[in-house]
């Protein structure tokens, strides 16, 4: 039986890299996928994808960071699908430079799409669990929440706001059937990663070196960490609440 059949999933930043594979695997799995991102034509194109290969999947355009499209991203979800069940908060933006060199523009966008939009989400969705008594929620953090790297002083603060985020969420509703984990992806092959390739001497650079800070010696694909989404999504997940799960070909084991 697929794992997530008939649940309602919204996806946010579904248009490209991870989020697309996890809008592509919910699909697959049953799920009736609503693909949330601010590039609607990249929504549409990862919906049309989904429709081709038997799926499930209706776009949304919009921006996390603005907290009434969020409520109407949500709203739109249980319109087409009649409840809610799985929400991953999955857009973000990685814009690394050197602390002191960063502007105003470049925290605030941060803060704003990176731990503001997964607030938004959370408080956007949750209602709707309550009422039917219950939901998954799985926030996107990053390896760079538990640990680290140059040049990335603000995107790790946002990330590390996610993991503290998913707990506080986790503790307050777990009695209430709504579960909330995170996934801290390693260095995967999306273009997020690519302006801080650049600050690190060049994307060929960091892959022909990655085995040096990740040890499994490649980077990882989108549909390896879609799978894991699918998971915590899934009831076979139902004892999972306030993890954090590294999916970071053992960077954050040394």
């Amino acid at each position: 039986m697929a794992r997530v059949e008939g649940k309602a999933c919204v996806v946010t930043g579904a248009g490209s890299g991870i989020g697309k594979a996890i809008a592509e695997r919910l699909a697959e799995e049953g799920g009736k996928v609503l693909c949330v991102d601010r590039n609607g034509k990249a929504a549409a194109e990862t919906a049309d994808g989904i429709h081709k290969s038997g799926g499930t999947a209706d776009t949304f355009t919009a921006d996390v960071s603005d907290s009434q499209q969020v409520d109407q991203f949500v709203a739109r979800c249980v319109e087409l699908y009649g409840q809610i069940n799985v929400l991953v908060n999955n857009a973000g933006v990685n814009l690394p430079g050197v602390l002191h060199e960063v502007s105003n523009a470049v925290i605030d966008q941060t803060l704003n799409v990176n731990v503001k939009g997964v607030i938004y989400g959370c408080r956007a969705a949750i209602p709707h669990m309550l009422k039917q008594g219950g939901g998954s929620i799985v926030n996107m953090s990053s390896v760079n929440g538990l640990v680290s790297e140059p040049f990335l002083a603000v995107y790790s603060a946002s990330k590390g706001a996610i993991v503290m985020l998913t707990k506080g969420v986790a503790l307050d509703y777990a009695k209430q059937g709504i579960r909330c984990n995170a996934i801290c992806p390693g260095w995967v092959d999306t273009p997020i990663n690519y302006a801080h390739a650049e600050m690190l001497g060049g994307l060929q650079k960091v892959y022909d070196t990655i085995d040096s800070f990740q040890p499994i010696g490649r980077p990882g694909q989108p549909r390896e960490i879609a799978h894991l989404a699918l998971f915590l999504a899934s009831d076979e997940a139902s004892f999972l609440t306030g993890s954090i799960i590294a999916a970071d070909g053992g960077m954050t084991a040394q």
